[in-house]
Order: C-alpha cells, then sequence, then structure tokens
C-alpha cells in the first residue's frame, strides 16, 4: 500500500507538472535554451504575440552565459515535480523554469533605456542584496541602509559599486518574496541578467549574462504591461514542455 501511494504522488506531480501553462496574460518572453542540464551556454530571443496571438521572434537569437554548472530547478511561476533538484545557494547553476522578471539595478554610467513602469535603482554604497543563508530575515532580499556598507556584514552583502559585468542588472524573480510559497532559504539568491565576463568566455554563478549591447536591446523592449517572463530550460526539457506549459 505504501509504495502503491509513493507511486500515486508521484503521477499526481507529474500531472500537475504537465497541465502547467504559461501566465495567460503574458505576451512578451526572455527565452534561453541551452543544449543540456550541464551546459553554461544558452541561446536568448526576446518573443512577442502579435495581433494575431501568434509568437513571433522581435530580437535575438544572442549568445549568453549561465551558472558554471549549467541548471537545475529554480523557484518561479512554474511547478515543480515532488522529486525534482533544485537550486540552492552556491550550487553554480541557473534555475530553469518560467519566471517574472523585476526591476533594474545600475551603477553604470551611461543610463539604461527602459520602460518608465520598470523599477529602477541606481545602486550606491548603502545597497545591499542578502545573500547569507543564516539570514532569514532578509534573504534574497535587497536592503537600502541609512548609510554607506560599514559592518562586517554590511560590507559581504554589498552590491557591486565598481564591477563592470554588473554595472547592468535585470530582476529574475527566482525565489523572491512575491513568488506563491515565499522565499525559501538557501534556495538561491541574487539570479540577475547582467553583463558577461571576459566578452562571454566567463560562466556566472547561477544568473544569465549576455553582452552589453544585447541586454540594454532586452532591456529597452521589455515592457511590464505585457507580463514579461524569463523562460529558461535546456533544448530537450523545452521540446518536451512545448505543448503541455503553451510555451513559444
Amino acid at each position: 500500500m505504501k509504495k502503491f501511494l509513493n507511486l500515486l504522488l508521484v503521477i499526481l506531480c507529474l500531472m500537475q507538472m504537465a497541465c502547467a501553462t504559461m501566465p495567460k496574460d503574458c505576451t512578451q518572453a526572455v527565452v534561453g535554451i541551452a543544449d543540456g542540464w550541464n551546459n553554461s551556454h544558452v541561446t536568448l530571443c526576446v518573443v512577442e504575440k502579435n495581433a494575431n496571438g501568434q509568437w513571433e521572434r522581435v530580437l535575438g537569437p544572442y549568445p549568453g552565459r549561465l551558472g558554471k554548472n549549467g541548471l537545475v530547478w529554480g523557484l518561479g511561476l512554474h511547478p515543480n515535480t515532488r522529486n525534482a533538484t533544485l537550486k540552492k545557494e552556491g550550487d553554480g547553476r541557473s534555475p530553469a523554469g518560467i519566471f517574472s522578471l523585476g526591476g533594474l539595478w545600475v551603477t553604470h554610467k551611461t543610463p539604461v533605456k527602459h520602460n518608465k513602469n520598470i523599477p529602477y535603482v541606481k545602486v550606491g554604497p548603502q545597497d545591499l542584496w542578502v545573500t547569507n543563508t543564516t539570514d532569514a530575515r532578509y534573504y534574497n532580499r535587497h536592503v537600502r541602509l541609512d548609510h554607506p556598507a560599514r559592518t562586517e556584514w554590511e560590507l559581504r552583502e554589498q552590491m557591486r559599486q565598481t564591477d563592470y559585468p554588473h554595472s547592468i542588472k535585470m530582476l529574475i524573480c527566482h525565489n523572491t518574496p512575491e513568488r506563491k510559497g515565499g522565499v525559501v532559504v538557501g534556495g538561491g539568491s541574487s539570479i540577475f541578467f547582467h553583463i558577461w565576463r571576459n566578452g562571454g568566455k566567463s560562466a556566472t554563478a547561477g544568473c544569465t549574462s549576455m553582452a552589453e549591447e544585447n541586454l540594454r536591446a532586452i532591456i529597452a523592449r521589455i515592457d511590464p504591461a505585457r507580463k514579461p517572463v524569463y523562460i529558461l530550460l535546456p533544448r530537450a526539457e523545452y521540446a518536451k514542455l512545448r505543448q503541455s506549459w503553451r510555451l513559444p
């Protein structure tokens, strides 16, 4: 009986995953396709629904880089099966799935063209992004101090001030507070789109990176009114889920 119940739970989880769909009001998506779960290279494009309700590519394809160890299921808008391996802090993998897009976090001297309805933070020495798993209250959250970071904890969690690849960042809403279920401490933090390092020769710690001009083009195109999402999957997984998830 116990084996039967466990099998039934697995089947129910698989059915739930198979019935998942794109958000009904989403008409814009950044799509990232990797060759496999352990691959750190990704091909990115932006697709939108046209007047006939059909998806069409409007930007890309652009090359990008993922976490040095590839991908793993993340915590976003999609369901995960009961036994799925999930993103963990420090695993060097980018979260796979479907994710909402958040605001912009910028230190770059050149202004970033963006829709006025996208939250825009000019990052300064008082801005933190908490990645320490012992700080449950603030984990994977932005904290703005009323003074420049100065304590050991503040300096450790301070957002990067002079690192070019992190001078333009757009939040990928993996494991963020507004997600159904909230933040899972240790489930991975600080996941952004940002400029790639060493001209694309270096992978990331879990973010998605690309050339500056391509990142700027994507950001300029994003329209919050279209309820945009980021879809990141290995090629085989995308093909398997495309119909049931109603992917572009």
